[in-house]
């Protein structure tokens, strides 16, 4: 349920009230303080909230029942947008582009290290590596673990980049402190018990939808962490399984739109892992910024064809410049065209 309080309504007046509210029927009261109202999202059971005696109070100025299953993650209950803002004073859901760039697995320090410099010359602001890595054959090579961790650091401490990279266990946690960005994978979108361990975190998480989820089912793992306290969300599209065989997967444009309008929180695309294919990551990520995506996540590698995984699907540092200038360029002239 949204309640909306009339402008001039003063912050100890909501307080009040939300009191009210919970002593009266029981309901969480999350206030969102805009500058031209104040939004009150009730959460819990609110079939017994009479509507029309809430409405009777004088600092109401509407009231309205909310049916999707998600709260939190709901933009009715925070009209703005979400910003998350990373300690070197980088934000992703600004209005501003981020690109995260790095190879799908950390392999040694000198790859990792050499990646890391070229990506950030070329505009990239976050660094991405896989440490843990579920792959499909248990024979495939699954990640450096700890040992990938301290690379990704000690490239971070080499670049100045924060980094992304994947957690797979809640029993890894300890290992991820000093991670900027932890990501959930699209085969972990629901393991429910890793997302409420995520919750109780103060650091964001980048929450990939899974390869045959519903935009709903996406917003409810997100509801998941959230729930736990932890608001530091970021949706990230990475493409979907469909009968389509001549891409590794189908990059849902779409989603992106739709995540905007039903939530608040920023949305990343990841282009590599849509199309398995260098040449479509440019016109995707392109693509992507039309329909809002507030930052992309790009596979760089300093040697594909030798790369531990998904190497066909990497580009190489060079490429991955001549890209990026034209992504930015892109997003140059979106914004002029916008204005």
């Amino acid at each position: 349920m949204i309640i909306v309080l009339k402008n001039g309504t003063t912050k100890q007046e909501a307080e009040n009230f939300s009191n009210i509210l919970t002593e009266k029927y029981g309901v969480q009261v999350n206030a969102w303080h805009g500058a031209m109202s104040t939004v009150l999202g009730l959460l819990g059971d609110t079939h017994k909230v009479d509507i029309e005696s809430i409405g009777a109070y004088e600092l109401v100025e509407s009231v309205k029942r909310v049916q999707e299953p998600y709260k939190k993650v709901n933009r009715a209950f925070h009209p703005n947008n979400t910003v998350i803002e990373l300690e070197n004073g980088i934000k992703i859901g600004d209005g501003s582009l981020n690109i995260i760039a790095g190879p799908c697995s950390v392999e040694s320090e000198a790859q990792i290290i050499q990646v890391a410099k070229a990506v950030k010359e070329s505009g990239a602001t976050l660094l991405r590596g896989g440490a843990f890595k579920p792959r499909t054959s248990p024979y495939a090579f699954q990640g450096l673990h700890a040992d990938g961790i301290e690379l990704l650091l000690k490239a971070k401490k080499e670049t100045g980049l924060p980094i992304v990279t994947e957690i797979m266990s809640a029993e890894h946690i300890d290992l991820f402190k000093d991670v900027d960005i932890i990501q959930v994978g699209a085969r972990n979108m629901q393991n429910f018990e890793l997302l409420k361990s995520l919750g109780k975190l103060d650091k964001p998480i980048l929450l990939k939808r899974g390869l045959a989820n519903t935009i709903e089912e996406t917003l409810m793992s997100a509801e998941y962490i959230m729930s736990e306290g932890n608001e530091k969300v970021i949706l990230c599209e990475r493409g979907i399984r469909t009968f389509e065989t001549y891409t590794r997967n189908t990059l849902d444009v779409s989603a992106v739109a739709i995540f905007k309008k039903l939530s608040h929180l920023p949305v990343i695309v990841d282009p590599s892992h849509a199309a398995g294919i260098p040449w479509l990551v440019e016109p995707l990520s392109i693509s992507s910024l039309g329909v809002g995506a507030d930052a992309l996540i790009i596979e760089v590698h300093n040697d594909p064809p030798h790369a531990l995984s998904d190497g066909a699907q990497s580009l190489t540092p060079d490429r991955f410049d001549m890209i990026a200038k034209r992504i930015f360029a892109a997003k140059s002239a979106l914004d002029s065209a916008l204005k």
